[in-house]
């Protein structure tokens, strides 16, 4: 009769059944945080390796400004700036002459005058590529998908 008191009165007071409700709680979740760790992971490499063409763009621009314009030796320091084996000057860097407008450039010939009346500046277009392939299939994202970047400068 002790027994049967003793074990009523702990269903009772609710302890009983309540020994592995943390490790069923924990099964229930754990894919979903795995998942959501795999997703963070795989975005942020996507963004670091956006950031690498970008940094690959502007190092092309950053040899034009300092050694003069050679093409080839451009699409060299974008292909080398960048620990991604994939990543092309793509199209390749042009030269051009212009006026700014803003946060544009208005194509002028070469030793014109400009609206403002400063003559027209000479402007090298660098530009980086590179395919990122996903983890995982995100609704709306086609993998891999095509990392671009350009870099404008004036070179005189």
């Amino acid at each position: 009769m002790f027994k049967a008191i003793n074990l009523l009165a702990r269903f009772r007071r609710g302890k009983r059944g309540k020994a592995g409700n943390a490790a069923v709680e924990f099964a229930l979740i754990a894919p979903i945080l795995a998942s959501a760790l795999v997703a963070m992971v795989d975005l942020g490499v996507g963004f670091y390796e956006r950031m690498e063409v970008e940094n690959a763009a502007q190092a092309g621009a950053q040899y034009a400004i300092s050694k003069g314009w050679n093409p080839s030796a451009v699409v060299t320091a974008v292909t080398s700036a960048s620990s991604l084996a994939a990543i092309s000057a793509v199209p390749g860097p042009t030269q051009s002459c212009g006026c700014p407008n803003g946060t544009t450039l208005v194509a002028a010939a070469c030793g014109s005058t400009c609206a403002g009346g400063a003559l027209a500046g000479t402007y090298v277009t660098v530009n980086a590529q590179a395919q990122y392939a996903t983890i995982l299939n995100y609704p709306g994202l086609t993998s891999p998908v095509t990392l671009t970047a350009q870099a404008v400068v004036r070179t005189q």
